[in-house]
C-alpha cells in the first residue's frame, strides 16, 4: 500500500501551487508531508516573469515628453553661467522657478544704463528640429527686476553651426503678455514652435536638422540699468514611450525588485511569524513553516498577474512637460486627465491590493494553525502581526 508522503511525492509542483490557490487546507497538508524548497522558489520565479511582464506592458503605454538638455540638474543650461556669453554681466541668481525639473538657481544678465540685453548659449548641439523624432517647441522663463517698463522687442535666434547661419524669431511684444518683475511662462500652450515657415526667418545656410547655439536679445526704450533672468530653458520632442526610452533598464530593476521583495517577504513573515507562535505557546518546526509561507506568497503572483491584465485594458497614457516639471499648479488638466483616463484600473489596483492583504493573511494563519496546532484566533493574530510587520520592514529595506 502506498504511504502519504510517497503519494504527496508524485504529486508535481504546478499541482501543489494551482491547489493552494482553491484548496489551500488540502494544498497544505500534503506539502507538511514532504515540504521541499522547489515550491517557493518556483512561486518566485513565475513572481520575477510575472512582473517582467507587468512593466512591459505599463511601459509601453506609458508615454513621456522628450526634452533637452537631459543631463543633471534637467535645466543645466540655466544651472551653470559660464555657459553664456553676453554684452552684460552674467551671474547666478536665487530667484528661480521651483520644481521637479529645475535646479536652484537661474541666470541673471545686468547691464547698466543701456537698452539692450543679448544672450548667448552656444555648443548645445547638434539638436535636430526636423521630422516626426525631432524636437519642435522651445520654451523659457523670463523676469527682469528692472526696469519697470516692459521691452519693445524681443528676438530668438538660433545658429546652424556657425553664427552667420541662423533662424531668427521675433514676435509682438503683446503679443506675450509679459510683466515686469514676475516669471513669464513661455511654456506649454506659449512655449515657441520650431521648424515653421511663417513665423522664422533664416539666414545663411541656416539648418533645422543641425541646431548648435542659441542667443535671446530684448531691446527697451531708453537706457537704464536693466536686470534679466532667464530659467527652464528646453527644447521639447516627441512623446516616447518608457520601453523605447528605457524598456530593458526598467524591466531588469523590476525583475531584481520582485525577486527581492519575495524573498524578504519570504523571510521576514516566516521569522516574526515563528517567534510570535513560540511566545504563544506553540511548537513549530522552522522549515514547514518557511515552505508553507512560501506557497501562501503565490498571492503577489495574482496580484501582478490581475494589474497586468487591467493594464491591457488602458489607452496610451501621456505625461507632458508641464506634469513632470513639477511646477506647482501647472499641469493640472494633464493630471486630471490623465486620473479620468486610468480611474477604473487604479481603483482594480487598489481593491486586489486589499484583497491580497486579506489573502495572504489568511493563508499564513492556515499555515501557522496547520504546524504549530494552536487557536485559529492565535493564529490569524500570528499571521496579522508578522505580515504588516514584514511589509513594514521591507519598505525601509527596499523601499
Amino acid at each position: 500500500m502506498t504511504s502519504t508522503k510517497e503519494q504527496t511525492s508524485k504529486t508535481s509542483l504546478p499541482k501543489q501551487i494551482l491547489k493552494t490557490l482553491y484548496a489551500p487546507h488540502k494544498a497544505f497538508k500534503e506539502i507538511i508531508q514532504n515540504p521541499r524548497y522547489l515550491g517557493p522558489l518556483l512561486i518566485m520565479v513565475l513572481l520575477v516573469v510575472a512582473n517582467v511582464g507587468y512593466t512591459y506592458v505599463a511601459t509601453s503605454k506609458t508615454y513621456v515628453e522628450q526634452t533637452l538638455p537631459a543631463g543633471q540638474p534637467l535645466d543645466e543650461w540655466t544651472e551653470n553661467a559660464t555657459l553664456w556669453t553676453s554684452n552684460a554681466a552674467i551671474s547666478q541668481s536665487s530667484d528661480n522657478i521651483n520644481g521637479t525639473y529645475y535646479g536652484n538657481s537661474s541666470i541673471a544678465f545686468t547691464i547698466m544704463n543701456g537698452t539692450e540685453v543679448a544672450a548667448e548659449l552656444d555648443n548645445i548641439g547638434p539638436i535636430n528640429c526636423t521630422g516626426p523624432d525631432g524636437f519642435s517647441l522651445l520654451s523659457f522663463r523670463l523676469k527682469w527686476t528692472n526696469p519697470a517698463t516692459n521691452p519693445i522687442n524681443m528676438t530668438v535666434q538660433l545658429f546652424s553651426s556657425t553664427s552667420s547661419n541662423h533662424f531668427d524669431y521675433a514676435p509682438t511684444i503683446g503679443s506675450l503678455n509679459l510683466t515686469y518683475n514676475i516669471w513669464n511662462n513661455l511654456t506649454g500652450a506659449d512655449a515657441i514652435p520650431l521648424n515653421t515657415q511663417l513665423n522664422w526667418s533664416s539666414s545663411g545656410n541656416a539648418d533645422w536638422a543641425n541646431i548648435t547655439g542659441l542667443k535671446l536679445d530684448f531691446v527697451w526704450n531708453g537706457n537704464s540699468n536693466i536686470t534679466l533672468l532667464v530659467d527652464g530653458l528646453f527644447f521639447h520632442g516627441p512623446v516616447k514611450s518608457l520601453y523605447e526610452s528605457a524598456g530593458t533598464l526598467y524591466m531588469a530593476n523590476f525583475a531584481i525588485v520582485a525577486f527581492m521583495q519575495f524573498v524578504f517577504t519570504w523571510v521576514l513573515l516566516t521569522g516574526i511569524a515563528y517567534i510570535l507562535t513560540k511566545a504563544f505557546g506553540g511548537k513549530l518546526v522552522w522549515k514547514p513553516l518557511l515552505i508553507l509561507i512560501g506557497f501562501a506568497l503565490i498571492t503577489m503572483f495574482v496580484q501582478v498577474i490581475v494589474n497586468t491584465a487591467a493594464y491591457t485594458t488602458l489607452g496610451n497614457i501621456r505625461y507632458p512637460f508641464e506634469l513632470i516639471g513639477g511646477v506647482q499648479g501647472e499641469g493640472q488638466a494633464a493630471s486630471d486627465a490623465i486620473q479620468s483616463q486610468t480611474v477604473i484600473v487604479s481603483n482594480v489596483l487598489r481593491v486586489m491590493q486589499l484583497a491580497v492583504y486579506a489573502w495572504t493573511i489568511a493563508l499564513s494563519a492556515l499555515a501557522v494553525r496547520l504546524v504549530a496546532e494552536i487557536s485559529w484566533f492565535k493564529s490569524a493574530v500570528v499571521a496579522t502581526i508578522a505580515y504588516f510587520v514584514a511589509l513594514l520592514a521591507e519598505s525601509f529595506i527596499i523601499g
